[in-house]
C-alpha cells in the first residue's frame, strides 16, 4: 500500500468513533416558497406565520455584505430548515470526570475569534465575563476528541408543566415546571484548560448519562423521550453526530431572528422558554450596563401584557404565548454584525405596558430595543413592578441562528 493511501487509511479508522466529518453545513435546508421572481420579498416559510407574513427574498444584499437587508446565518456549523424552525448542530460526546457519565452536548458560542471561525460558532468577547461564581466549569480534550468535565449534572426526567392563569390575564401562570433541572455545578459555560490558549466555549448539555444506542432510537425524531433530553431536541443521532433543535423566535433592531433557547437562572423563566433550570448561572452578573467590563451578557425584552390573538398582527408577549401556544416574540439587543456587544447570555427585563399606553391605543408589536427604551422613557411601559424598565436577575442562555431579515 502506497504512502498516501496509507494515510487515508489510518485517518479513516481513527476517526470511526469519535472524529466529525461534515460536509454540508452553513446552509439553509428548507427556505420554503421561493416567490415571484424580481421580487423582493416572499412568502415566510410555514414557521414564520402568522407572525410574519412576507420575508427578503434572495439574492439578496446581505449575500454581499450581511450588515444589508436580508438573511444571514450566524451560526455557521447550523442546518436550518425554515419550514419546520429548526437548526441541525453537531453532537459532541463527554463525559464526567468524577463519575465517568456519559455527556451529550453542543457548541454554539465561543471567545475566540479563531476558533469560532473554525468550528462555525458565534463570536462574543464579553461571554468570558460569564465564567464567575458556579460558572467555572472546566473540561479538557482527549485524544479521541471526546471531552472530559470538571462537574455538572442535568436531571433531564421532570416534565415540563405550564397552567396559564385566567383570562385576560395568562400571564402569570398558576403553576409551573421546567423539564430539566441542573445541579449546583452545572452550567453551559466552560473553560478548555489544554486548548493553548484561554477560551471559553458556550456548551449546552442535551442528554446526560444516556447511552449512544439509546439516543440512536430517536434518530429520525419519531421517539424522542424528553425524560431523556433537553425539551427543544427535536431528533438526536449519536451515529450520524447530529442534534436537531426547536428554534425560538425573536426581533432584533426591527428584523426578525431565529435563535435557540436552552438554560434559564430562574425555574419560571426556564419553564416558559421550554428550557433547562440551572441555578449556577444566578451568579452571573446582570445589572451592569451592556459595555461595562465584567458584564457578560446583552438585554432582552419580554412583554408580559402585550396585544394578544393569532389572527392579531400585533401580537406579543407572554399573554399571548400562554393563550395561543405561539413564542412571546421577545426583542433582543445586539447580535453579530449589528453591534459589538452580542452574548449568547440575555438580561432579561420583563416589560409592560402601562395602563394610560393601553387605553390611548400605544400597544403594539415591539420589535427594537431603542424604541421600547423610547416608550419606557415616555413613560408608557414599565418593569413588572411598576417601576423603571431595568434587568432583575433573569439571565437566559439564547445564542443567536438566523437573521431572517
Amino acid at each position: 500500500m502506497d504512502r498516501v493511501r496509507w494515510i487515508r487509511a489510518a485517518a479513516a479508522a481513527a476517526c470511526l468513533s469519535p472524529c466529525l466529518t461534515f460536509s454540508a453545513w452553513a446552509e439553509v435546508v428548507n427556505r420554503g416558497i421561493e416567490g415571484a421572481p424580481l421580487s423582493e420579498v416572499r412568502p415566510a416559510p410555514a414557521y414564520l406565520q402568522p407572525d410574519f407574513k412576507l420575508i427578503a427574498a434572495q439574492p439578496s444584499p446581505s449575500e454581499i455584505n450581511p450588515s444589508f437587508v436580508g438573511p444571514v446565518l450566524f451560526l455557521k456549523s447550523a442546518q436550518v430548515d425554515l419550514v419546520k424552525g429548526t437548526a441541525k448542530l453537531p453532537l459532541y460526546q463527554g463525559r464526567l470526570k468524577t463519575t465517568g457519565e456519559t455527556v451529550w452536548f453542543v457548541l454554539t458560542d465561543s471567545t475566540d475569534e479563531n476558533l469560532s471561525n473554525l468550528h462555525g460558532l458565534n463570536y462574543s468577547p464579553k461571554f468570558a465575563y460569564s465564567w464567575v461564581g458556579r460558572n467555572q466549569r472546566t473540561a479538557e480534550i482527549q485524544k479521541d476528541a471526546t471531552w472530559t468535565f470538571s462537574a455538572g449534572k442535568i436531571d433531564f426526567a421532570p416534565k415540563v408543566a405550564v397552567a396559564p392563569g385566567d383570562a385576560p390575564n395568562f400571564f402569570p401562570p398558576k403553576s409551573f415546571q421546567p423539564g430539566s433541572v441542573g445541579d449546583n455545578d452545572y452550567t453551559p459555560v466552560v473553560r478548555v484548560t489544554n486548548a493553548g490558549k484561554d477560551v471559553v466555549f458556550n456548551a449546552p448539555m442535551l442528554a446526560f448519562n444516556v447511552p449512544a444506542d439509546e439516543l440512536n432510537r430517536m434518530c429520525d425524531g419519531t421517539n424522542v423521550d424528553k425524560t431523556k433530553v433537553h425539551d427543544k431536541v427535536v431528533a438526536i443521532c449519536p451515529r450520524e453526530r447530529t442534534v436537531t433543535l426547536e428554534l425560538t423566535i425573536g426581533t432584533t433592531f426591527g428584523r426578525p431572528i431565529l435563535y435557540l433557547s436552552t438554560e434559564a437562572n430562574n425555574p419560571l423563566v426556564a419553564t416558559l422558554e421550554g428550557a433547562t433550570y440551572a441555578p449556577a448561572m444566578e451568579d452571573i452578573p446582570f445589572a451592569h450596563e451592556d459595555a461595562t467590563p465584567g458584564e457578560s451578557g446583552e438585554r432582552i425584552y419580554v412583554f408580559a401584557n402585550g396585544p394578544t390573538g393569532l389572527d392579531n398582527p400585533q401580537r406579543q408577549g407572554l399573554d399571548s404565548a400562554l393563550s395561543d401556544g405561539r413564542g412571546p416574540i421577545n426583542v433582543l439587543g445586539g447580535v453579530p454584525f449589528f453591534n459589538l456587544d452580542y452574548s449568547p447570555l440575555w438580561r432579561l427585563f420583563p416589560s409592560k405596558w402601562t395602563d394610560e399606553a393601553i387605553q390611548r391605543g400605544y400597544r403594539s408589536r415591539m420589535n427594537d430595543a431603542l424604541q421600547i427604551e423610547d416608550m419606557a422613557a415616555k413613560g408608557f411601559i414599565k418593569s413588572l413592578d411598576n417601576g423603571d424598565l431595568r434587568a432583575v436577575g433573569f439571565v437566559v442562555n439564547c445564542p443567536v441562528v438566523y437573521r431572517i431579515n
